[in-house]
C-alpha cells in the first residue's frame, strides 16, 4: 500500500503579501476616488484634494508638530502604566491572597470608558498636556497589570520549587523564572495598551487640549473642513502604522523567536 502524499502548505512570501496590501490600498483609493465624485467636497474630497492638503501641513511643520506632540503624550502616559503595572501586574500574581481581593477591580477599570476618564482629566487638570497623559495612563494600566499578572500566574510551579532548592535569592528567582514567563504576556498586553493609548489620547485631546491630532481634528471639524479632517486621520494612521510593521512587530519577532510558528 502506497504512503498517502505529503502536503505542503505554502504562505506567500513578503514581497506577495506587500504587492496583496498594495493592490488592496490602491482599490480602496479608486473606490474613494469614484464616492467623491458623486457627493460635495464638504461632505467626501478626493483624495487628490486630501494629498494637497498633507502636503500643505507637511510644508507648514504643523503636521509633525502636532504628530510628535501626541506620540509624546502617548508614550508618556503608556510609560508611567509600565512603571506601576509591571510590578503591581507581579505582585498581584504572586500573593494568591492580594490577588483574589483585586480580581473584581480590574474588569470594572477595562470597562470605564475613555470619554469618563478624560472629563476627570478636564476637571482636574484643565486644558494641559496632563489632560492626555492621565487618559492614557488609566486606559493602559489595568491591560498591562491583567497581563503581567496572567503571565505570572503561568509560571510553572515546579521551576519556583527548584528556584528554592538551589536557594536562589528572590531577584535571581524573579529575573530567571518569572521574568521568562511574563514577557510574552507582557509584551502583549503593552501592544494592546499602546494601540488604545494612542486612540483614547485623541479623545482626550479634542475635549481638553490646545494642540496635538485631536485637537486639530475638532478644530478643522468646527471649521467644516472635511479634506483637514481627512489628511489628520490619514496622517495619524500612518504613523501607528509605521510603528507597528517598523518597530513592534520586528521586535517582537526578535524577543520571540524561539517559540514555534503554528498558523498554516
Amino acid at each position: 500500500m502506497r504512503a498517502p502524499a505529503e502536503t505542503t502548505i505554502r504562505t506567500p512570501g513578503r514581497a506577495t503579501l506587500a504587492a496583496r496590501r498594495s493592490a488592496l490600498l490602491l482599490l480602496l483609493i479608486v473606490a474613494w476616488w469614484a464616492a467623491s465624485l458623486a457627493l460635495p467636497p464638504y461632505v467626501l474630497p478626493s483624495p487628490a484634494r486630501v494629498a494637497q492638503r498633507l502636503a500643505q501641513l507637511a510644508e507648514s511643520g504643523d503636521l509633525f508638530t502636532n504628530l510628535f506632540t501626541t506620540l509624546w503624550r502617548v508614550l508618556a502616559g503608556f510609560a508611567v502604566a509600565v512603571v506601576i503595572g509591571v510590578p503591581g501586574g507581579i505582585l498581584l500574581g504572586s500573593n494568591r491572597a492580594l490577588g483574589s481581593f483585586f480580581e473584581p477591580v480590574l474588569p470594572v477599570m477595562n470597562t470605564v470608558s475613555s470619554a469618563i476618564w478624560a472629563i476627570f482629566a478636564i476637571l482636574w487638570f484643565g486644558l494641559s498636556p496632563l489632560t492626555p497623559i492621565f487618559v492614557v495612563l488609566m486606559t493602559a494600566l489595568p491591560l498591562i497589570i491583567t497581563n503581567v499578572w496572567q503571565g505570572t500566574q503561568a509560571v510553572n510551579a515546579d521551576y519556583v520549587e527548584l528556584a528554592h532548592t538551589l536557594r536562589f535569592s528572590r531577584f535571581k528567582t524573579l529575573l530567571k523564572i518569572y521574568v521568562p514567563s511574563i514577557l510574552p504576556y507582557f509584551f502583549s498586553g503593552a501592544r494592546l495598551a499602546f494601540g488604545f493609548g494612542w486612540r483614547v489620547s485623541l479623545v482626550a485631546e479634542t475635549l481638553g487640549a490646545s494642540s496635538g491630532v485631536g485637537y486639530r481634528l475638532r478644530q478643522a471639524s468646527d471649521l467644516i473642513q472635511t479634506d483637514q479632517v481627512f489628511a489628520w486621520t490619514i496622517a495619524q494612521i500612518a504613523m501607528m502604522v509605521v510603528i507597528e510593521i517598523g518597530l513592534l512587530a520586528p521586535l517582537e519577532r526578535h524577543l520571540f523567536r524561539w517559540r514555534r510558528d503554528v498558523r498554516t
